[in-house]
């Protein structure tokens, strides 16, 4: 994509993702996956393989698929996107409608919906008096912070034999038997192995889990392949970073046995729907209990 003279990767902001988000979405029939919406906002803008691999110095995260994943967030405010099954995104009738507006209508949208947001909070929690509302951009990013910011974090800080026991018990919560971490060095990176029972059939899985910040790329799939090659029907790699766009389609790439991903957003996900170290309340008010991940 051309970006300009004075435009680079890592100013690109995540309002640039707004409205193409909605509208592949749309394009995709009204949902869709995380793979599926950012192979197409990557066709869209015709990023280039150098752009797709920039990362933030600091964290590590991929800079591209990091704005993605906050303008899909930010989009959730005003209602426009639904995620409430795992990894499914779904337009809202307000998401469609908003899909053809000037991206000015939506960021304003965004912000009555935050502002809304922060003060039926701060009601809930009784403050006698509410810090004015500020209209600078960090300072709202910051007032956003989502229950599952909170849980990547602390997973993040998690000893990495705690992370590997937490993986095994929400595989065994999902429904594999005889999971068992094997953590082995020198082997591939696999990290334990399990048995999926779906029905009448059942799935020998070798599964690999990284306590990440930044992303995963396509190097570390491939490696993964190459150890479990005849070892297992199935791959599994759970990380609390993200996935590369390449590293996506290396998991899928025909010819070779398929890898399914779990990046952390849908790691958080999935705790929340087992009820591991995550409670919720009716009125969807997500708590995480931190002392949980400190005893496993």
């Amino acid at each position: 994509m051309n970006w300009g003279n004075d435009v680079t990767v890592a100013n690109i902001r995540k309002d640039d993702f707004y409205i193409p988000t909605l509208q592949v979405i749309r394009d995709l029939g009204g949902s869709a996956s995380i793979e599926e919406i950012e192979d197409k906002l990557v066709e869209r803008f015709g990023f280039s393989q150098a752009e797709l691999d920039r990362t933030y110095e600091v964290s590590g995260d991929n800079i591209i698929t990091d704005k993605m994943s906050w303008a899909r967030s930010y989009l959730k405010f005003p209602k426009y996107l639904s995620n409430d099954s795992k990894g499914v995104w779904v337009l809202t009738e307000a998401g469609r409608e908003a899909a053809d507006q000037p991206v000015e209508v939506v960021r304003a949208a965004i912000r009555a919906a935050k502002k809304e947001r922060r003060a039926q909070q701060l009601a809930a929690r009784s403050l006698a008096a509410a810090a004015s509302e500020s209209e600078d951009e960090d300072a709202q990013e910051a007032e956003a912070i989502d229950w599952s910011d909170v849980l990547l974090a602390k997973m993040q800080a998690m000893d990495p034999y705690a992370f590997e026991r937490l993986c095994q018990r929400l595989l065994r919560e999902s429904g594999f038997v005889r999971v068992e971490v094997t953590g082995r060095s020198g082997d591939g990176g696999i990290d334990g192995q399990g048995v999926l029972r779906v029905k009448l059939v059942s799935f020998q899985v070798l599964f690999q889990c990284k306590r990440y910040k930044g992303s995963v790329g396509s190097s570390v799939v491939r490696d993964f392949r190459g150890a479990m090659q005849g070892r297992a029907d199935k791959g599994l790699i759970i990380t609390t970073g993200t996935f590369t766009v390449e590293a996506r389609k290396e998991a899928t790439r025909d010819g070779a046995p398929a890898i399914d991903l779990i990046d952390g957003e849908a790691l958080c996900q999935l705790l929340k729907e087992q009820g591991l170290g995550v409670s919720v309340r009716l009125v969807e008010e997500v708590t995480v209990d931190e002392a949980f991940f400190d005893e496993i």
